[in-house]
């Protein structure tokens, strides 16, 4: 069982709880949801599962595997497409313009050192949304931006990164 710090309630008092089965049940089936909010900056400390799911983010683990699949977009990027290539269709222009950033991303997931879970959430929310740049050639988000947003949020002494 994992511990984890939240917020207990309108008390604002700290409390180091245990996640259980049930938690870890329903952070595994709202993850998208989680994710999203950690993405757009809200604290994993105010609310349970979200401070959970935050802690899984953050494990060495989970960011090396993020990193893994990152380092998978770039080689599909760079090989010519194949038929298997075609039930999860890739960007691959805009992940080709956006292959520094993105390898300064798995990079930044690979270090060891703690960080947030807001950038690694952004991180795991540009491989997971079927409606995000890297799958959908009509998105409007810019991929080298959000990459850039996700290195920011993981390492914030990195400043603005050279275009």
């Amino acid at each position: 069982m994992t511990a984890v710090v939240v917020v207990d309630g309108v008390g604002r008092r700290w409390a180091i709880v245990r996640a259980g089965l049930v938690d870890r049940l329903l952070v595994r089936w709202r993850t998208p949801a989680l994710d999203a909010q950690l993405a757009a900056g809200r604290p994993a400390e105010d609310e349970r599962r979200r401070a959970v799911r935050a802690s899984a983010l953050v494990d060495p683990a989970t960011r090396g595997a993020l990193a893994g699949y990152w380092q998978e977009i770039l080689a599909r990027a760079a090989r010519p497409p194949r038929p298997s290539d075609a039930r999860v269709p890739l960007v691959r222009s805009r992940v080709l313009a956006a292959d520094a950033e993105i390898r300064r991303l798995i990079a930044a997931l690979r270090a060891t050192a703690p960080v947030p879970a807001r950038g690694v959430a952004i991180a795991s929310r540009l491989l997971s949304d079927g409606t995000g740049p890297l799958y959908n050639p009509k998105s409007a988000l810019d991929l080298r931006l959000a990459v850039r947003s996700a290195i920011r949020h993981l390492d914030p002494t990195a400043g603005v990164l050279a275009s």
